[in-house]
């Protein structure tokens, strides 16, 4: 091969893969989004707890997901990336615990986080584990479950909550307002089921929303219902 001809090889490979990192970061934004467990099996669709055993009562993470500020996002940033679990080896159990799949058939949570890893995690700028280690981190540090129990809104059958209620006690926990998306169970009542809440590009700190999502609302009476030993999979 002529000298020339391999510079210009090396010259447009090079291009190509400073195209690539340039698209795996250009976006605004993420969206932190964690999802209530009662709220996930309590509809027609149904659940089924995980090959690990059932979920705590407490929020899990759905995922971290790179978003632009016109409401439209990256996904599937690399289509040849694959989740290598040797990289995230010390926090599975973790994850098992803090981000499990729901889904129907029961599962360890691996095709789950391949998911996220393929269509979110390769947009985001962050080495796979980075990207697993940041979602956890701010699960733990938003601490959900405890901003909405310091303000008396807690899981019960029977009670509702205002939605504002429930946006100003994540609010004073966080320091950001959050965007609550609610679904309807089986007796078409609303309840909390996803909790969005809005993170820098570098995945370093919660940031105020420059935009919300269009997620399905709420209605003026929200249930925050349990998920006790008697809430059983369907």
């Amino acid at each position: 091969m002529k000298p020339q001809k391999s510079l210009l090889i090396k010259v447009l490979i090079t291009q190509c893969l400073l195209v690539l990192c340039v698209a795996q970061q250009d976006f605004d934004f993420f969206y932190f989004v964690q999802q209530w467990p009662a709220s996930y099996c309590d509809t027609r669709r149904s659940c089924c707890y995980p090959t690990t055993g059932k979920p705590d009562e407490d929020f899990s993470i759905h995922g971290l997901w790179p978003n632009y500020e016109n409401g439209k996002w990256p996904q599937n940033c690399d289509r040849e990336s694959s989740l290598d679990e040797s990289k995230i080896s010390d926090l599975i159990s973790t994850m098992e615990k803090n981000w499990p799949s729901l889904a129907c058939p029961s599962s360890d949570g691996v095709r789950f986080w391949s998911h996220e890893w393929l269509k979110h995690g390769t947009c985001s700028a962050l080495g796979e584990r980075a990207y697993f280690q940041a979602a956890l981190d701010f699960r733990k540090k938003s601490n959900l479950l405890e901003n909405l129990k310091n303000a008396g809104i807690t899981p019960r059958n029977g009670e509702h909550y205002t939605l504002e209620s429930i946006k100003k006690a994540i609010e004073e926990g966080v320091g950001h307002s959050p965007y609550i998306e609610c679904n309807v169970d089986t007796q078409g009542n609303h309840q909390i089921y996803q909790v969005y809440l809005c993170v820098d590009k570098t995945a370093t700190d919660f940031i105020d929303c420059p935009v919300f999502p269009h997620g399905r609302g709420c209605g003026s009476k929200i249930e925050f219902p349990p998920f006790s030993s008697d809430h059983d999979e369907f």
